[in-house]
């Protein structure tokens, strides 16, 4: 066994960029471990647990970037190191001249640099992305705020800011968006407008809620012209909807938009109204994930669902609505099939915070109690008693300390589907395969090995693809990877859970149920 730790003093990078480095270490063979990141207290208490000693990293702060392995042997140990820095350091090359620069070590200086931005994305620690944003907005620019752990306080002074200037400020946590057809963060790559009819914008609350919406408008044949994220408080009472009203009113005013898709969990419903209000003669779909309440007196066509929204707003431009569970019944009819009548439990492992959520609201309505690291009562949280239903969402921050995020490295998943694949009680598993720009290369590579080995051992699983055509990882090679692995294969996000739930139940019709 060989391990190798190396601190780099005052060395930031993006949390992409050390995502990067942590998979291009893991992929090299023999390496049982490795992370590239900063070395923050949580970070830092990760590294003891995996057995590295604390004395390397004596009077180490946030500041400081380290790359720690564990590998097989000394000579794994150096070329993961090497990969590591490669990935993490390779210096950019000017378009132009094909020369190495420096990267820009100031926001000012970036922009100096590239004299006709519009947009910055933010991605730095919680302590100073306030501050960032701040620089940003007074050099005229809008901003994707990445990072988390931006005070509310901090967050409702930056929305007022922008408001008064008529930036967008989408996050803070904002990981998913598209202005025009660039790509900002995790997101899909949908037509172009001209290859579609109908044109949506999407203003979302919600990542991988976005994502949903926005893949499965493409995937039916609506064009959408931007998406804005902005941040799961933004529709809060505390901050009132500010970047929600902007956005909704820019995409109304917009005449390449014909229609509005707004995403949340539960928002406060006097914000909502303020922020559906904004939409004006421009039809607007609300797809508020279980949220009962009506937004009375809004002009507005409500949904409980993502899949019921984008139904929804398909059905608002007049194009006719697809059915979802087309097929659906048979799949599961097979996966009824010689099932152990042992097996009777719902277990979700989930990449999309979103689509977890979305995954309780719907399984609790067909199962009863469903416990989970994100409950939607908090006497539900986990951990669960025995023989339970269960969801995780795996990226939430309990699951990627040290480790990367679910929909970059499918390692922690794995390491729980072998788990709930081994429980004679799990009649299903349900999975969210997120594609797209940020997302894995080939997750279906990495897992649909081991659901194929589930299926074999006599339980079940239920996949949700992500994504479109257009992913580079490609929407239908990777679907059709884990239809040959035995598994049930979905048309959206709630269809999963409902045949999940149909599984377990053994009773078919619950996976054509309108959810």
């Amino acid at each position: 066994m060989s391990a190798g730790f190396v601190l780099y003093r005052d060395t930031y990078l993006d949390s992409v960029v050390q995502l990067s480095g942590t998979r291009a270490m893991r992929e090299v063979p023999g390496v049982e471990w490795a992370a590239v990141a900063m070395a923050t207290e949580a970070n830092l208490a990760t590294l003891e647990k995996e057995g590295f000693d604390p004395a390397e990293w004596a009077g180490a702060g946030p500041g400081d970037l380290f790359l720690a392995v564990r590998a097989s042997s000394d000579e794994v140990r150096a070329a993961a190191q090497e990969a590591g820095r490669d990935a993490a350091f390779s210096p950019r090359e000017a378009a132009a001249t094909g020369v190495a620069e420096p990267d820009p070590r100031s926001l000012a200086e970036a922009v100096a640099r590239q004299a006709g931005s519009n947009v910055a994305v933010i991605s730095v620690p919680g302590d100073y992305a306030a501050l960032e944003t701040h620089q940003a907005l007074g050099a005229g620019l809008d901003v994707l705020l990445f990072s988390d752990n931006v005070s509310l306080d901090d967050e409702i002074e930056l929305k007022t800011r922008a408001s008064e200037l008529g930036r967008l400020v989408m996050g803070p946590g904002a990981g998913t968006a598209m202005l025009g057809r660039t790509c900002l963060g995790f997101a899909n790559v949908v037509a172009p407008l001209a290859d579609r009819v109908g044109a949506v914008g999407v203003v979302a609350a919600a990542g991988t809620g976005a994502q949903e919406v926005a893949a499965l408008l493409d995937r039916w044949g609506v064009g959408v012209t931007h998406v804005v994220g902005l941040g799961g408080h933004d529709l809060g009472a505390a901050v009132g909807g500010p970047m929600g009203r902007l956005a909704v009113r820019t995409m109304a005013a917009d005449p390449a938009t014909d229609a509005i898709l707004l995403v949340s969990k539960p928002p406060d419903p006097d914000v909502a109204r303020t922020v559906v209000a904004e939409a004006g003669d421009t039809p607007l779909v609300a797809a508020l994930i279980g949220m009962d309440e009506p937004l009375d007196g809004a002009s507005v066509v409500q949904a409980p669902t993502l899949e019921a929204g984008a139904l929804a707003t398909l059905r608002v431009l007049g194009r006719a609505a697809p059915d979802p569970a087309a097929g659906l019944r048979a799949q599961v009819d097979a996966a009824i099939a010689d099932l152990d009548p042992r097996r009777t439990l719902v277990r979700g492992l989930y990449s999309g915070g979103t689509l977890c959520y979305e995954s309780l609201v719907v399984l609790s309505r067909v199962l009863g109690p469903v416990w989970s690291n994100t409950p939607l009562d908090k006497t539900l949280a986990v951990p669960a008693p025995p023989s339970s239903h269960v969801c995780l969402d795996l990226g939430e921050e309990e699951y990627t300390q040290g480790r990367p995020h679910p929909m970059i490295d499918p390692e922690a998943r794995l390491e729980h589907l072998r788990a709930q694949g081994a429980d004679p009680e799990v009649a299903a598993i349900v999975l969210d395969v997120v594609l797209g720009h940020g997302a894995h290369p080939d997750p279906a590579g990495e897992l649909a090995g081991e659901c194929a080995r589930i299926v074999a051992g006599g339980g079940r699983v239920v996949v949700y693809v992500l994504g479109t055509e257009r992913d580079p990882q490609g929407l239908e090679e990777q679907r059709r990877a884990f239809l040959d692995a035995g598994c049930v294969v979905t048309e959206t996000a709630a269809r999963a859970a409902l045949a999940a739930a149909a599984i377990a139940r053994r009773d078919p019709s619950i996976a054509e149920l309108v959810p």
